[in-house]
């Protein structure tokens, strides 16, 4: 089968990938459409370690062929959005309702993947860049067949971690005030969320004015080339300030943008040992830092209440879809994405 393998020299699509079936506890799925996402050229770029070789993506959706032993919540023939969150359900964080911190969900990738006889490690307990894949079962979440599975496929994370940081980690409140900093796929995620939960002033900050009119769109109630020029909209700062590029100088940027009792949300992706400066005074009127690791979700609710979301016209999704490629042509996808020409490219198979 067809997939998207780097080896830690190049990226290329084989066709020779092999997947072993799904054991108990996991699922067998079918992958139809996968979103290219800044993460996974984090990966080919180092960025974010990876151990390699590895089959990459992590933003799908598709078809369940097969369930292993166990597996009762969902069946063949279900259209399915992926989660990146391989949680055990049965620690301590899990059982409190935070699966993103579940320690059995973080760095322990797994090799289902072969070619040639050689293990292949899975990116992100997904990897959505082949025709198909082995989930954990509470990573496959069963939507309505209505759903575009192109649009659909970037519920798993664009979606999770943009509305996620929103709703579950800044719990925007009616009225509050909301500055996000990029308008990347995340960030047009952090701009719908924040016309979800009620926001009275949402400013989005892009250096590339081409993406007024969909920052707008997906609720900017203003639209900025840079971040200096947020005062002039909101004299006294922002309730909540959503970083989503990953670069130091904006997070600081984000930190002194903020209100009294405000919120930084980091969301962007900095090298791994890259460091942020700020004036720790600047913080004793009761301000925060919060990271967010894939907007603090809870996936089998949260997926569930976007397509729900979606189906009242409420969430965006289609438009999210810049453009759609045949996973043949990676290279163009990733170029466009790296020239920012798509807001989000999705792979097709």
């Amino acid at each position: 089968m067809r997939g998207v393998v780097f080896d830690g020299r190049e990226t290329v699509v084989v066709d020779d990938l092999e997947v072993r079936d799904p054991g108990p506890g996991e699922v067998l799925v079918a992958v139809a459409a996968a979103g290219l996402c800044h993460s996974d050229l984090s990966v080919i770029d180092g960025t974010i370690p990876f151990p390699r070789p590895v089959v990459l993506g992590h933003e799908g959706a598709g078809v369940v062929e097969a369930v292993g032993a166990g597996v009762t919540h969902v069946a063949p023939g279900d259209h399915v959005s992926l989660s990146t969150l391989a949680n055990c359900g049965t620690c301590a964080e899990c059982d409190r309702g935070r699966p993103t911190m579940c320690r059995r969900a973080i760095g322990r990738p797994q090799q289902p993947f072969s070619r040639g006889g050689e293990p292949l490690y899975q990116f992100a307990s997904n990897s959505a860049f082949a025709e198909r894949t082995v989930v954990k079962a509470v990573q496959a979440v069963k939507i309505p067949a209505g759903i575009p599975l192109t649009s659909a496929a970037l519920i798993g994370c664009g979606v999770l971690t943009g509305v996620g940081a929103v709703l579950n980690r800044a719990r925007v409140d009616r009225g509050d005030s909301v500055v996000v900093i990029g308008t990347g796929g995340v960030g047009l995620n952090v701009l719908q969320g924040a016309r979800i939960a009620g926001a009275l002033r949402i400013v989005a900050v892009d250096s590339n004015p081409a993406k007024e009119e969909v920052a707008r769109r997906f609720g900017a109630t203003d639209f900025l080339s840079d971040a200096a020029a947020v005062r002039a909209v909101l004299p006294d700062g922002a309730d909540h300030v959503f970083e989503c590029v990953g670069r130091v100088e904006l997070v600081r940027a984000a930190i002194d943008l903020l209100d009294r009792h405000g919120q930084a949300v980091l969301l962007g992706m900095p090298a791994a040992d890259a460091e942020a400066s700020f004036v720790p005074a600047a913080l004793f009127l009761d301000k925060s830092v919060l990271g967010c690791r894939y907007g603090s979700s809870r996936p089998q609710r949260d997926i569930r209440l976007y397509a729900d979301l979606y189906a009242e016209g409420r969430l965006l999704l289609d438009e999210l879809v810049t453009q759609t490629y045949p996973v043949e042509d990676f290279g163009k996808a990733v170029a466009d994405a790296e020239a920012g020409r798509v807001a989000r490219g999705v792979l097709t198979f």
